[in-house]
């Protein structure tokens, strides 16, 4: 409990605070005062539960200073101090709600058995008042929104580590510093131009049958959080033991997520994508591992629908991470992301709000400033070269003097939005590019074994439906064909150097000779021992 202790006469106000031993009474002392209004202001800063007050004092008598605290608050005990037997005082600070009213010279021991009697009934007070069933009640009712509204914050990073744990006991929701967490974040898919049954007003209906969905799936899942983003997208926090292997509780995530998009699939007859993490983060760090999930989402322009994208692009720093409810910010983070339609929308806010606006050529000037430095610091951000991303563009950025107008200027920063997005596309590609090629080596070097799409993408820690996509996409054929292909000439080949056919078989990863035989005629139109001749 805090007690503040009021009284003008320094000595006294000295002993009072020095000479009894409250810390060893659980009571802290914290603010001492000697006038009336210097005691309602500081009252008012520090909100103490018990308070020690002399009854004459400057400015203000005790009874009015009594009074002035308990409007602030009913709950506060007051003590009275007084040095005349004045039973009108007395009467007084009672009807007003003053705890008790001790005579001067009372003493040490007196004066803390007061101040702990009111520490005492203040307690009780409050276990009565924490301990009511309609309190509870209502706690109950309102624990999913406040639940929901911890995970919002967590995930934007407005907490530190200590306010985490803090909110997540509090609201019973088992946190540890010691495990490990990866975010995902879920989104119904466009509606197909046939869909007859829902329309466009019905996108906040679908994402709270989406949300419903997945959480009734997850239920039984205890290391598993589900809550709803303030865009209407249904998140998921997976945790487990920092001892668990990350790659392999990021496989266990991505193969969850396409069994829940699959069953979504099943349900509404519609589908949804989601957006994954690139790898796991600790307690403080989930709203780096949530912005990534995010991105991913956003690159089913690329991809498809119905489809869980694993975060693939190269790590940035966390500032770089760091999502702040501004345009600017916004605007960074669409053409990071390569939403192209965000970032022009963006754009235009920002230049509504600054150029468009510009009445003098010194206004012109600085906006154009400003739009070339938030430019540049987009792109050296992503560790590119500013002639090599901008082009012939690249000039202005030195020679402001060259847009004589304003559409002049707004046609420049719409072109190198259009060639930073079609940069971002291109590396985007080229991550793309290195995870087939590790495929398409894994072929070559294992084609006398059974390959399987889920076999390979075990091996690199993905879901198997994103990288059946990835892999159509830049080959122009499924994993399945492609590897049929491969096996099928190297099987020729092997026989016209003049293997037999069931070495033939063996070389490419069939152990069964007659099966293998009725392949290679599928495939060639002719037997094994035909090509041997």
């Amino acid at each position: 409990m805090n007690l503040m202790i009021v009284e003008d006469e320094i000595r006294l106000r000295t002993s009072l605070a020095n000479n009894i031993a409250w810390e060893e009474h659980g009571i802290e002392v914290i603010g001492l005062a000697g006038r009336g209004y210097e005691a309602l202001e500081m009252y008012r800063l520090k909100k103490p539960d018990i308070v020690l007050l002399d009854i004459h004092i400057p400015e203000m008598d005790g009874i009015t200073l009594a009074r002035e605290i308990l409007a602030i608050d009913a709950m506060v005990k007051i003590i009275i101090l007084s040095g005349h037997d004045n039973f009108s005082f007395a009467q007084s600070a009672l009807e007003i709600g003053v705890m008790k009213y001790l005579l001067k010279p009372a003493g040490d021991t007196e004066i803390l058995e007061s101040v702990l009697d009111a520490a005492g009934q203040l307690r009780r007070q409050l276990d009565q008042l924490h301990n009511q069933a309609a309190l509870q009640q209502k706690w109950r009712q309102q624990l999913p929104h406040l639940q929901n509204n911890f995970f919002r914050n967590w995930t934007s990073g407005k907490y530190t580590e200590w306010e985490i744990k803090k909110y997540s006991s509090e609201l019973h929701i088992r946190l540890s510093a010691d495990d490990q967490y990866a975010a995902v974040v879920l989104d119904m898919d466009p509606l197909p131009d046939d869909e007859m049954r829902f329309g466009c007003d019905d996108g906040p209906l679908l994402q709270f049958t989406l949300h419903s969905i997945v959480e009734e799936i997850l239920e039984q899942e205890n290391n598993v959080w589900v809550f709803t983003a303030p865009e209407g997208f249904t998140v998921l926090i997976f945790s487990s033991p920092q001892s668990e292997d990350a790659q392999y509780m990021m496989l266990h995530v991505n193969v969850t997520v396409a069994k829940l998009l699959s069953k979504v699939k099943e349900c509404l007859k519609l589908t949804a994508s989601a957006g994954i993490c690139g790898d796991t983060c600790r307690l403080t760090q989930l709203h780096l591992t949530y912005a990534q999930a995010i991105r991913a989402l956003q690159s089913r322009v690329i991809y498809g629908h119905n489809i869980a994208i694993p975060y693939r692009e190269q790590k940035r720093s966390m500032a770089e991470l760091s999502i702040l409810p501004n345009l600017e910010k916004r605007f960074e983070i669409a053409v990071e992301t390569g939403d192209e339609p965000q970032a022009g929308e963006l754009l235009l806010q920002l230049w509504e709000h600054g150029l468009d606006k510009a009445e003098t050529i010194d206004d012109v000037q600085e906006q154009v400033l400003y739009f070339s430095s938030m430019l540049t610091k987009v792109i050296l951000q992503q560790g590119w070269r500013l002639k090599e991303v901008l082009g012939a563009d690249f000039d202005y950025l030195y020679n402001h003097h060259q847009l004589a107008t304003k559409e002049q200027i707004y046609s420049w920063l719409q072109r190198a939005v259009k060639q930073i997005m079609a940069h971002v596309q291109y590396q985007r590609q080229a991550v793309s590019n290195q995870i087939v090629k590790q495929i398409l080596q894994m072929i070559e070097k294992e084609l006398d074994t059974e390959l399987t799409l889920h076999t390979v993408a075990d091996r690199l820690f993905v879901n198997s439906s994103y990288l059946s996509r990835l892999f159509k996409q830049e080959t122009g054929k499924t994993f399945s064909a492609y590897v049929l292909e491969h096996k099928m000439e190297r099987a020729k080949q092997l026989l016209q150097q003049g293997a037999k056919v069931y070495d033939a078989a063996y070389g490419v990863g069939y152990r069964d000779v007659s099966y293998f035989t009725k392949v290679f005629r599928k495939y060639w139109g002719v037997t094994p021992g035909e090509v041997k001749q």
